[in-house]
């Protein structure tokens, strides 16, 4: 009846549904069971820390078990009401085209040598390709590198899109990036195909050859309207010091395709002012100058932000984030629509977890069950009245172009457009005003999407979770441990900044959203702490084994039982979290392993760096991941699901010291069962689970010859820790 109910309504007008997941209840009542065994737990520690003499250790083991538990009820919040949603963009595309809103689309890059400049290309190009009407689509880059070579190349990419476009739509293509569509084999060409790739390829090589020269030539300037702009670029001209740059590269009210029958989008490069002594606060100021430049430009109320290597999949996904954010019965507290970060060329197993199974899908339908999920820096379509304050109450801007409501009616080309526009990304205009603090994106995190989409929901703005079975956007993953790791330890440095402030998801969080959205967003504030914990598993039994010290309950004690139905409890729900929703067996395993290889490298070396900068005694920066193609070998060993830890890096000192350790004490452990009996049969059981985990660590130390292995400064070094290790345990252990 309830199914009938449903097609029924969609039938007529509804253009979403939502429903509950079947396995709530189980995990509901699994809940209340596992909370029952984490209280024993905690009474047994607080109960041996009475009448122990081993304070030192029972004192770590309570610390490790208070966060692990604090950190499962993290994630029994976000279980509590997960939901499915499905959204009918059909219904919605049936509508008149006059009705359709506006759309502003913002890419951020910030260098073109990480970021080259094709890959921006082939994101814009893809956006412009929308199945949505093209004049009421602007898309904006957003150059924090102030480079010309990626003006150069959107340059080309306009004069290209006149041809790209008509043939996407003429011909219903799915794959709209230009360099995804020409590289499948699964297409058949015909005469305008061929013709098409041979422009393609002409525009990248134009645009490869300018980067690899590291100049724009006069000669490759072939529009005299832009030749003037490249004049900006003088010897004074730098990174940290350059004035505004706004080029409108094509405007849609005298943009044709090359047929003269279809308008092209709107297309605009920006470059904000930057100076050396003011602050520019990262991707957020560049997203919070793309707010304002487009406010004045063109003011649309729906903005759709990508990063530049995640390029359209589905030309749809723009009516199917209309089918929620134009529904009348939410539309009035609706903040954002999130679809999930799909990506391509990821190994079969996913070896680095680098899908993010987590927290792209899991944790985002529980997210979508209380009050919406979090913000994650892509593939998200904001209502731009977001950005304005709470729903109840909108800050008024410092002018009246930035009104959320105001309709842009004059040329984007016009003059006191453009110079307003110029004036609004400068360097200073955002003295003594809220933009970073009540409005736009926020500052004071190093990541500035969890932190805005927190201090949304904090205001009081809901938003929805939009996952189709066609991606709707995909990114490249890196093929590096060291590139995934160093990524990691920069949003667990973030992260800190938020957990450990004034809005700390604990308190202000729990306050303004209540208890359920609060800890739940608390899952992400305190990953950093996760390192504790795993430092003291990964090492203190290890340790009580190689001196014949028991740590644990032996199997004839009920407690040790305890541990273990926590301990398998804990991982089959996540096991089976995962394989619901998607995931294998195998990259269920390689999850759990990244989430060990995390908490010593990125999560430990975040917590560090947290802790000096809060002590003023060092400072951290942005620190942009590399996006630009890695070399044959480093693919090859990817896709044969060889981790490579790529050069020398002390951040896989720890990880690898830790590895030895367990090895060694699974070792004796095997020769000292006869001795010991049951005594250390839990410690030798966790010695042997990190053991295994560590598997692609020992086959890098001392099987593999590749540039991928573990260097031999790590491995020497690690050993000398171990060492170490194990004479400090003599002190706390003997």
């Amino acid at each position: 009846m309830e199914a009938h109910n449903r097609k029924h309504s969609v039938g007529d007008t509804t253009l979403h549904t939502c429903h509950p997941c079947r396995r709530t209840v189980p995990y509901r009542i699994y809940a209340v069971i596992h909370t029952c065994g984490i209280l024993a737990l905690m009474y047994h520690h607080v109960n041996s820390l009475l009448t122990a003499d081993t304070t030192l250790i029972t004192s770590l083991l309570l610390l490790s078990d208070v966060i692990l538990a604090f950190m499962w009820a993290t994630s029994a919040f976000l279980r509590f009401n997960p939901v499915h949603r499905s959204e009918y963009p059909e219904i919605y595309a049936a509508k008149p085209k006059e009705e359709f809103p506006k759309l502003d689309v913002f890419i951020c890059t910030a260098d073109p040598y990480k970021e080259p400049p094709m890959m921006v290309v082939n994101t814009a190009l893809s956006a412009m390709a929308f199945d949505y009407p093209s004049d009421k689509v602007s898309v904006y880059v957003s150059d924090d590198g102030g480079s010309s070579l990626t003006l150069f190349a959107l340059m080309e990419a306009a004069k290209f899109s006149k041809h790209w476009l008509p043939y996407c739509k003429n011909n219903n293509i799915q794959d709209r990036s230009p360099e995804v569509y020409f590289s499948s084999k699964s297409h058949t060409w015909d005469d305008e195909a061929d013709n098409l790739k041979m422009l393609y390829e002409d525009m990248k090589s134009r645009v490869e050859h300018v980067v690899d020269s590291g100049k724009v030539e006069t000669e490759y300037i072939t529009c005299d309207h832009f030749r003037g702009v490249f004049d900006l670029w003088t010897h004074k001209f730098t990174r940290q010091e350059h004035p505004t740059i706004i080029q409108v590269l094509q405007n849609s009210e005298t943009g044709m395709g090359h047929t003269g029958k279809y308008i092209v989008p709107n297309l605009i490069y920006v470059s904000r002012e930057k100076s050396k002594v003011s602050p520019h606060h990262f991707k957020a100021g560049a997203l919070n100058t793309l707010l304002r430049v487009s406010g004045v430009i063109t003011n649309s109320p729906v903005i759709l932000t990508l990063d530049c290597d995640m390029y359209s999949n589905d030309p749809t996904t723009p009516v199917r984030a209309l089918c929620y954010l134009t529904d009348p019965k939410i539309k009035s507290g609706l903040g954002y629509v999130q679809f999930p970060q799909k990506f391509q060329g990821v190994s079969k197993n996913d070896i680095y977890a680098c899908e993010y199974k987590r927290l792209f899908d899991i944790n985002m339908i529980g997210f979508d069950g209380i009050m919406g999920p979090n913000y994650v820096g892509t593939g998200c379509f904001f209502n731009r009245r977001v950005f304005y304050g709470p729903p109840s109450n909108m800050i008024l801007a410092e002018i009246d172009e930035h009104n959320p409501n105001r309709i842009a009616d004059k040329s984007i080309e016009a003059k006191d457009v453009l110079e307003l526009a110029h004036n609004v990304a400068g360097c200073n205009y955002e003295h003594n005003t809220n933009w970073g603090s009540k409005m736009g994106f926020r500052y004071g995190s190093l990541v500035e999407d969890y932190y805005t989409g927190y201090r949304l929901h904090c205001e009081g703005w809901r938003s929805v979770f939009c996952s189709p079975k066609r991606p709707a956007f995909c990114g490249d993953v890196p093929k590096s441990l060291i590139d995934v790791v160093s990524q990691q330890k920069r949003w667990a440095i973030g992260l800190l900044e938020v957990s450990i402030s004034r809005y700390s998801p604990l308190t202000y969080g729990v306050k303004s959203m209540g208890l359920l959205m609060g800890v739940s967003y608390c899952q992400y504030a305190y990953w950093a702490f996760w390192a504790i914990p795993l430092i003291v598993y990964g090492l203190l039994p290890q340790l009580a084994i190689l001196y014949g010290v028991s740590v644990f309950p032996k199997p004839s004690d009920p407690w040790f039982w305890l541990c273990i139905f926590l301990f398998f409890g804990a991982y089959a729900q996540d096991l089976i979290d995962f394989v619901l929703e998607g995931g294998t067996y195998r990259g269920w395993w390689n999850d759990q392993r990244m989430w060990m290889i995390r908490g010593f490298t990125s999560f430990f070396f975040g917590f560090i760096e947290f802790t000096l900068k809060t002590l003023n005694l060092s400072t951290h920066g942005f620190n942009l991941t590399s996006k630009a193609n890695e070399d044959d070998e480093q693919s090859k060993r990817y896709e044969k699901e060889i981790f490579d830890f790529g050069p020398s890096s002390s951040m896989f000192l720890p990880l690898t010291a830790t590895a030895v350790l367990n090895l060694f004490a699974f070792v004796w452990g095997i020769c000292g069962i006869f001795i010991w009996g049951e005594r250390l049969v839990l410690e030798l059981m966790l010695a042997s689970f990190a053991a295994v985990n560590c598997l692609p660590v020992y086959e890098a130390m001392m099987l593999r010859k590749d540039a991928g292995k573990l260097p031999k400064r790590v491995s020497l070094s690690a050993g000398i820790l171990t060492f170490a290790l194990i004479v400090l345990g003599y002190f706390f252990l003997k």
